[in-house]
């Protein structure tokens, strides 16, 4: 698709929530979340996502601390704009906190932040967060009115929602798909049009990965749910690494384009 324009290098980070899910499915510590994330990163991954729900169905306050404590590459700390959980980043200060929409009777996210419609209480969170050295990001759909408002809000990052695309071009609605991976393609070069940086994510797998990872603009993926569900079968280093080369094979040759430096700790 991209022929023999080098293309900016594209990360991978790895969502490691579900994990998390099935040890609480029995309670006690197996299997460790902690454990998975250092397994991705041997496999490829970039960077570890780890999203902290106020109600702690699946990652929890420890999962987070020792995540901060233990990883060598960045963790993402997504979250919803809360008083509660921006005290919580505050403490624990991660390279990056990704605003995102939580209902509490959803299964998982199912969309995009309303940043125009939540300007007033997202301001202080996002400006909170940037003060204290974390990059924001905000998950949210292509939509340039959502993208404006983002720009405006001080945002450094949006992570495009792409939920929709993958269970469009799942369920074979070969059309509808089509205009959704096209919106997306118009969003992300209208957000680095503003200045943002572009990631996108949901519901991303071996079969849907490739068109959203050959999006120039689009320089990280965040993929979590299919990952650990392709590892039970072959092993999470093995569903990494593979999602790691379908991304690299979409994206044809790369130009030098360094990763998040590597971290011990501090962010």
């Amino acid at each position: 698709m991209n022929g023999t324009v080098p293309q900016k290098y594209q990360r991978l980070g790895v969502n490691i929530d579900h994990v998390a899910t099935i040890r609480n499915a029995r309670g006690g510590r197996h299997p460790d979340p902690v454990r998975a994330a250092h397994i991705a990163i041997n496999a490829g991954a970039d960077g570890i996502t780890a999203h902290l729900r106020e109600d702690r169905r699946h990652i929890s306050d420890a999962d987070i601390a020792r995540l901060k404590d233990e990883l060598t590459r960045p963790l993402n700390f997504e979250m919803a704009a809360t008083e509660e959980m921006l005290k919580i980043a505050l403490q624990h200060q991660p390279h990056a906190c990704c605003l995102v929409p939580e209902n509490r009777e959803e299964r998982t996210t199912e969309g995009g932040l309303d940043v125009v419609g939540r300007h007033a209480p997202l301001e202080p969170v996002v400006k909170a967060l940037r003060d204290a050295g974390c990059r924001v990001s905000l998950f949210i759909e292509a939509d340039r009115a959502q993208l404006d408002a983002a720009a405006e809000l001080g945002a450094d990052i949006v992570e495009l929602h792409t939920g929709q695309y993958c269970e469009l071009a799942l369920c074979g609605d070969t059309g509808a798909a089509d205009a959704e991976l096209a919106r997306l393609r118009d969003g992300a070069t209208h957000a680095s049009e503003l200045g943002l940086e572009v990631h996108a994510g949901h519901g991303l797998t071996f079969n849907t990965v490739k068109a959203i990872a050959a999006i120039p603009e689009v320089v990280e993926l965040n993929i979590g749910h299919f990952l650990i569900g392709e590892g039970i079968f072959v092993g999470l280093d093995r569903a990494v690494a593979q999602m790691r080369a379908m991304m690299a094979d979409a994206r044809g040759p790369v130009i030098a384009y360094p990763s998040v430096q590597t971290v011990s700790g501090a962010a």
